[in-house]
């Protein structure tokens, strides 16, 4: 009887031991972002964060934090590095602050189209751009989302290039987002994402420029008359995995988690695309003018700047982005 009951003690011992264990692999990641949860890119996330916990049985749980919590886009970018984000959605130009050749693909102007756009993201250009950034960093770029084209809102018409001197617009705090408005004659005015509302409620700005989708969450539409259709942007998040978290990932769950960020990629791309073909109507239903614009005269003002002294990539690298087809 006291041999069964050493026997059992050490088998509830042990079986506590694999308890404590398996708790202890549980790793929580962090996944940030400054978009609204009511976007793709949220909700697409959300459903990424719970295939990979299953696919890794529950060793790892993505809380993914919304609508700027975390910080500013700078502020999350920062935290990559520091460890205090794991994950991010971010734009091409807040990376290309670290290493400047990779903000060419969010340049005004800069694709002819959409297929323009994914053909280079299987490029080998984006491959050694996206190496560049790791060296530089530390971190991995696993993902490209669509984010749409962006085109300028504002309380008057724009259907010219000159339309837009002295306007003052709100752009991101990224200096390639003032290259467009800087070749109209604009005055490009820096804020951060969740402070843009207010301010072209309150007249510290006059105009904005973001995606429909974008334009549509973040309710821009209440506070502008028009939607110009410059679309002088075409736009993409990248989805990064932070060094410090890539570092200690085994090359399955390493390839576990680019593989569904992706899939969760091709899938809010799929999204922003059919939101942007519905849109214009949506937005002319809510008494909104979508101004369909002639984009010429924007796009040879600011095609002239595509090299100059803003550029942060080479003749070289600009040449062979053009050359793609």
């Amino acid at each position: 009887m006291k041999k069964s009951f050493t026997l059992l003690l050490a088998s509830a011992v042990a079986m506590t031991m694999i308890s404590a264990g398996s708790a202890m692999a549980v790793e929580k990641l962090k996944f940030a972002h400054v978009y609204e949860t009511s976007e793709p890119y949220h909700k697409r996330m959300l459903e990424t964060a719970e295939i990979i916990k299953k696919r890794t049985e529950g060793r790892y749980e993505i809380e993914v934090f919304p609508a700027s919590s975390l910080g500013k886009e700078v502020d999350i970018n920062q935290g990559l590095a520091l460890g205090t984000v794991d994950m991010i959605y971010t734009g091409n130009l807040f990376a290309g602050r670290s290493f400047g050749p990779l903000a060419i693909a969010g340049a005004p102007y800069m694709f002819r189209d959409l297929d323009h756009w994914r053909h280079y993201t299987k490029s080998d250009l984006f491959k050694e751009l996206g190496e560049g950034y790791t060296k530089a960093t530390g971190n991995h770029i696993v993902a490209h989302n669509y984010y749409g084209r962006r085109h300028a809102t504002s309380n008057k018409p724009l259907n010219t290039c000159d339309d837009m001197k002295t306007l003052k617009i709100r752009v991101p705090n990224a200096p390639l987002y003032m290259m467009f408005p800087k070749a109209c004659g604009a005055n490009p005015t820096p804020l951060a994402f969740a402070e843009v509302y207010l301010a072209l409620q309150q007249g510290v700005v006059d105009a904005q420029e973001n995606p429909l989708p974008t334009i549509q969450a973040k309710k821009f539409y209440e506070v502008q008359k028009y939607i110009n259709l410059t679309g002088h942007i075409l736009d993409s998040l990248l989805t990064i995995i932070g060094g410090p978290l890539w570092n200690r990932l085994s090359d399955a769950d390493r390839a576990i988690f680019i593989e569904e960020f992706q899939a969760a990629a091709d899938r809010v791309s799929q999204d922003i695309v059919e939101s942007e073909d519905k849109l214009a109507s949506w937005f002319e239903a809510q008494g909104v003018t979508v101004n369909r614009v002639d984009i010429t005269s924007f796009r040879e003002a600011t095609m002239k700047l595509h090299n100059g002294p803003d550029a942060t990539w080479s003749k070289e690298i600009y040449d062979r982005l053009q050359a793609i087809k």
